[in-house]
């Protein structure tokens, strides 16, 4: 039954980055940035970025901190087979973190910037119907679900120091501070968002992750019949007065589900 829904299911993805309503008050850009990109061999690949508040320059980064993250998984040879070594799956997040750092920092170095200017969080994270695996710097959230309804927090937010600061991808003791996680399950979906979703989507008190919250969306991404439609809709949900009530900050969301082939 395993092979049988290997080879028959396939990710559907949805995933949108909208401004909160602080910054559309302030005229502000959203700061938040995703990307995402699926492999062949069902591997599935996506970032998340949250720029500073308090840098100037935090939407460039966060933008060219995901886009650096997925090409360089997305140039490697990866396969299910070549995932199944723990050692290599952890080499290979640290090779798109590492990437990724030096392509803000260089970005920075090119607008005659300091790296704090372009101050961002990340977080990366690789998937198969097999195992998911994810990478963090800052604060934010990844999640998994395995097909036993077992909902897994793969990350916390990193406060660093005090409650309202987090470290960044270009902070001098950045990649210390990296979260990493690997899950080999039965994994039916992922989730991966940015703080401003944090207290509406995980128990503070006990680090899990609400399942009132993910579990409705996981069912809205793998019954999605047109892509486009269905991340209108997430937009619209993100932009909602149930979301903005409880957060003014930018948001972001991925969402993905195994779809059975019809």
């Amino acid at each position: 039954m395993n092979t049988t829904l290997k080879q028959i299911s396939h990710w559907q993805v949805v995933a949108a980055s909208v401004c909160g309503t602080s910054h559309i008050r302030n005229k502000q850009l959203c700061q938040d940035a995703h990307h995402w990109q699926l492999l062949p061999g069902n591997v599935l690949l996506t970032a998340a970025a949250d720029g500073a508040g308090s840098a100037s320059q935090g939407k460039v980064g966060a933008m060219v901190a995901v886009e650096k993250a997925i090409e360089t998984l997305a140039i490697k040879e990866i396969t299910r087979d070549s995932l199944a070594d723990d050692a290599i799956v952890r080499s290979l997040l640290n090779e798109a973190l590492l990437a990724a750092k030096k392509a803000v920092e260089d970005a920075a170095r090119a607008g005659s910037k300091q790296p704090q200017d372009l101050a961002t969080t990340l977080i990366i994270m690789v998937a198969t119907p097999d195992m998911v695996a994810v990478v963090q710097i800052g604060d934010g959230l990844a999640v998994a679900k395995d097909r036993m309804g077992n909902l897994m927090a793969l990350t916390r937010p990193d406060h660093g120091e005090y409650i309202n600061e987090t470290n960044f991808l270009t902070s001098p003791h950045a990649l210390d501070t990296a979260q990493i996680r690997l899950w080999r399950e039965n994994i039916v979906n992922i989730g991966v968002l940015t703080d401003g979703l944090q207290m509406l989507a995980l128990n503070m008190l006990v680090g899990e992750p609400h399942k009132p919250f993910f579990f409705p969306l996981f069912d809205f991404v793998e019954n999605a019949e047109d892509q486009t439609t269905a991340k209108e809709q997430l937009v619209r949900f993100l932009g909602s007065e149930r979301i903005t009530q409880r957060t003014d900050d930018d948001l972001t969301l991925i969402l993905a589900g195994l779809r059975s082939a019809q």
